[in-house]
């Protein structure tokens, strides 16, 4: 059964285009896969300029292009990132990362996700802190993460879906779910939407 935590959004537009792409985490070593991310997420952000609209007498559309696709590379780095390093490998399942393309009157919505498998007993440290970030002040948490960080000499978990949010506005949402079988497997589904 599906849990639904944040703004997720379940069907897109049948007529809308989008990108898929799909990633076998455990070929190679993760700190080898940090450059295919990083080039996927270029990748990304290149293709979703296409989809901007651009008005050829406006002179601020080149800035607005590149900025954009310095948000999508970001946000679509990030949710790779994420959904690799905390992927559970003994499961051998597949890394998903998608972007949709929602367009209306006068912007487009950059929406992307990337699907992994977690752990059992992760599940539930997931959900609090899910539930963390969507009551808490996302600067006052950004704060908070980053002083955890410095007394525990740890990485701070959360700062990069906490910068998306900060910088780029991105609206987040989650989707929790089990596929049932021999051995359940969980997977969560994280989304980000900003506008471009």
């Amino acid at each position: 059964m599906a849990q639904l935590f944040g703004e997720f959004i379940n069907d897109f537009p049948p007529e809308q285009d989008f990108l898929q792409l799909t990633f076998t985490p455990s070929s190679r070593p993760i700190k080898q896969r940090w450059k295919n991310n990083r080039l996927s997420a270029h990748f990304v952000a290149d293709y979703m300029a296409n989809f901007i609209p651009v008005d050829e007498d406006d002179p601020n559309s080149e800035r607005r292009i590149k900025e954009s696709k310095g948000a999508v590379s970001y946000v679509a780095n990030e949710l790779l990132e994420n959904a690799i390093k905390f992927n559970d490998e003994k499961l051998k399942y597949k890394v998903k990362f998608g972007i949709h393309f929602i367009e209306n009157s006068d912007n487009v919505m950059a929406v992307m996700f990337a699907t992994n498998t977690v752990k059992p007993g992760d599940v539930d440290k997931l959900k609090a802190f899910i539930e963390e970030l969507l009551s808490s002040d996302p600067d006052d948490m950004y704060i908070n993460q980053i002083e955890k960080s410095a007394e525990e000499d740890t990485e701070a978990s959360g700062l990069g879906l906490l910068t998306m949010i900060n910088d780029y506005g991105a609206v987040l949402g989650w989707n929790i779910d089990i596929i049932e079988g021999d051995s359940p497997v969980v997977t969560v589904t994280t989304m980000a939407q900003i506008k471009v």
